[in-house]
């Protein structure tokens, strides 16, 4: 799950995107979104964008016969890019959680992904809990909400190791640094269990809970007054589970128990 901005720059970014006008059904609808993100937003060799996010989104933009063009954006600016109007939409793995809510306007939630304790086989870590985790290395993608969960429930007995991705978490793990991670589970699929070459398991069971650090899933965000044009996704969203399309997507990305779907 993408990192969380800090109060600061959420206030910048409103005051940069104070008096915008919703967009209208003639214009173009820019999509932010932050590469790479395995298996949810990435590029294929030839360079073009694909990953779970990009596809379900371009079908979104189908269904509401919306003209659609990604943009693409770093994630720390994510936000007040959307303020400023450099695009109309984030769709880049974006959890809904309340301290967000506050700032913007998020669409139904599209996914809602577990996280996960991965370990190398031969770990005897069964059920990661205070006692198992007692002097053990921990890595976690830095600013992520799963570096919060884990600061705030085992940082005073364990050693925190922050990296900016899930491939650098794994190269760690690789050559023995760390003892075991704890990532969103699509992205610790991708990085830690699709690699044969690499010889991983998942630790206890995958976590949804508590909502405050997992929040509510994975949403389009919008500028607050954006109203309609978040219904046109929620629209668009509805029918795509409905006419089977988002299942078919969802398949090509997630094996049947990487992370729950949302009615």
């Amino acid at each position: 799950m993408k990192r969380l901005l800090t109060v600061s720059l959420l206030g910048a970014a409103i005051v940069a995107g104070s008096g915008t006008a919703q967009a209208r059904d003639n214009d173009t609808v820019r999509i932010g979104v932050d590469i790479p993100y395995v298996p949810m937003e990435y590029r294929k060799p030839d360079g073009t964008l694909t990953g779970f996010d990009i596809d379900l989104g371009n079908a979104l933009c189908k269904q509401a016969q919306l003209e659609c063009k990604w943009v693409e954006q770093s994630w720390d600016g994510i936000i007040p890019g959307l303020m400023a109007r450099k695009f109309d939409a984030i769709m880049s793995s974006m959890t809904i959680n309340d301290e967000r809510r506050q700032q913007l306007l998020f669409s139904n939630p599209y996914i809602v992904p577990p996280s996960a304790w991965f370990v190398p086989a031969s770990s005897d870590i069964q059920t990661p809990d205070e006692n198992s985790l007692k002097g053990k290395d921990i890595g976690v993608q830095r600013g992520t909400v799963q570096d919060n969960y884990v600061t705030d429930k085992y940082g005073s007995i364990a050693n925190i190791k922050r990296y900016a991705s899930a491939d650098d978490v794994a190269v760690d793990m690789d050559a023995g640094r760390l003892d075991l991670a704890f990532l969103d589970y699509p992205t610790g699929q991708a990085a830690m269990l699709d690699d044969k070459k690499r010889d991983y398991r998942v630790a206890g069971d995958k976590l949804t809970e508590p909502k405050k650090y997992f929040g509510e899933g994975f949403g389009i965000a919008f500028r607050k007054r954006d109203k309609e044009l978040a219904e046109k996704f929620n629209q668009a969203l509805a029918t795509l589970k409905d006419n089977g399309t988002y299942q078919k997507i969802y398949d090509q990305y997630f094996s049947k128990d990487n992370a729950d779907t949302t009615e």
